[in-house]
């Protein structure tokens, strides 16, 4: 096998991070994919560097998802993963690479199995998030293969950004002069060594599920009657949003007596689907004319890409650079000054973390946000700031309801 360097393969692919440089294992037998943001069998850049290192190297690709218990994961999160995964499995057979499943901590299950396959190297997809990214350097100085990471999550690659932007209004004409390039559709690459089977046990990525009677996470909350996980599932909301939502999105998402949200947030959390192929479907997207006019959808795709690009990137863009993200201490100090200033105003109401879960408050509009979310699994996204905003805790108990809001 010729050697390659893992630094100029990938010099022409902004997406792409080399965490640990150097030549591929001349003696490797497979390049190994450690799928664990972007948890998707198809449109999905980081697996296309993996398949293509592959190819390049004459190897098959084998995927490995390693299955945590996630701080703040509760059994909705973990039923809703599980069957995108399933799904993920289903399609990574088809295209001839296997996807193997494994507990416990993620960055020694990766090395471990690097070692024990004999891999010629390793691609991750990156994840703006503390956990994540603390697993990423651990894998990094204790792997002995290159090891790069692959920015497959958002539109514009997170790197063109180096510094905090403030404000959409900062953040938004860079991204726009950059969109001509980057917004491109994701096409699948061919898999020139496939695999039939997997070189090791698999795991129960054939009933996934299975694994959530073993897991130490919270169970009082019920998985979503109304969500179900999956590529499949993520690409049919697309089609509804394209179809019956995108024209009357300006005008009806911040109604929530309408149906005019996307419904797209937790596919594109967990990864399931493509936040690249997704906003080149919605500017592409083009409405059956109806007789003799054509249905003008401008406005819709304009506030729609607004969110999804601009809104989205700015928000990973905040938790890249803030280190205290989910805390007060990452507020900026207008906002902290605020709160010093109103810490002593007397409060009509306060509550207990208690009676909040349990959406006992004076406020009734308060409440059926509360119980929408608890008992669907989503709440419409406009009432969510109504949701947020509101707060009836004393200054001691801030903390804990940013705690509580965040899970």
């Amino acid at each position: 096998m010729a050697t390659t360097n893992i630094n100029s393969f990938f010099a022409q692919d902004e997406r792409v991070q080399i965490y640990r440089p150097g030549d591929c294992d001349e003696q490797g037998k497979y390049v190994l994919y450690w799928m664990q943001h972007s948890q998707r069998g198809r449109d999905n850049p980081a697996l296309n560097a993996a398949i293509a290192l592959g190819n390049q190297l004459k190897l098959p690709v084998v995927v490995l998802f390693v299955l945590t218990e996630y701080p703040a994961a509760n059994v909705r999160h973990y039923t809703f993963m599980l069957e995108g995964l399933a799904v993920a499995a289903r399609d990574l057979q088809r295209r001839g690479t296997p996807l193997l499943l494994r507990r416990g901590d993620p960055a020694k299950e990766v090395v471990q199995l690097a070692r024990e396959l004999s891999v010629a190297a390793v691609i991750c997809d990156e994840c703006e998030l503390r956990t994540p990214r603390i697993w990423r350097q651990e894998v990094k100085e204790h792997l002995h293969v290159p090891f790069a990471c692959v920015d497959g999550d958002v539109v514009v690659p997170t790197r063109f950004f180096p510094k905090a932007e403030y404000a959409a209004r900062t953040l938004r004409p860079k991204i726009e002069r950059l969109l001509p390039t980057y917004l491109q559709p994701v096409v699948d690459l061919h898999i020139e060594h496939k695999l039939s089977k997997a070189p090791v046990d698999p795991g129960q990525i054939g009933e996934p599920l299975k694994y959530l009677e073993t897991l130490k996470i919270d169970r009082s909350v019920a998985p979503s009657s109304l969500l179900q996980g999956g590529q499949d599932e993520g690409r049919k909301a697309i089609q509804r949003l394209l179809h019956e939502r995108l024209y009357y999105y300006s005008e009806r998402r911040n109604d929530p007596l309408q149906a005019g949200t996307s419904e797209l947030s937790p596919y594109l959390h967990f990864g399931q689907i493509s936040v690249q192929q997704l906003a080149w479907d919605v500017e592409q997207y083009q409405p059956p004319e109806t007789g003799s006019a054509s249905i003008d959808i401008t406005g819709g795709r304009a506030a729609y890409l607004e969110e999804l690009i601009v809104r989205r990137e700015l928000a990973i863009n905040f938790a890249w650079h803030n280190p205290h993200y989910d805390t007060l201490q990452g507020c900026p100090d207008w906002g902290l000054k605020t709160l010093r200033k109103h810490q002593q105003d007397p409060r009509e109401w306060v509550y207990t973390q208690e009676e909040l879960e349990r959406a006992e408050t004076h406020d009734e509009l308060w409440n059926a946000c509360q119980l929408e979310m608890v008992n669907s699994g989503r709440m419409h996204g406009y009432m969510r700031m109504y949701w947020g905003k509101r707060s009836w805790s004393g200054p001691r108990r801030r903390r804990r309801l940013l705690r509580l809001r965040s899970t």
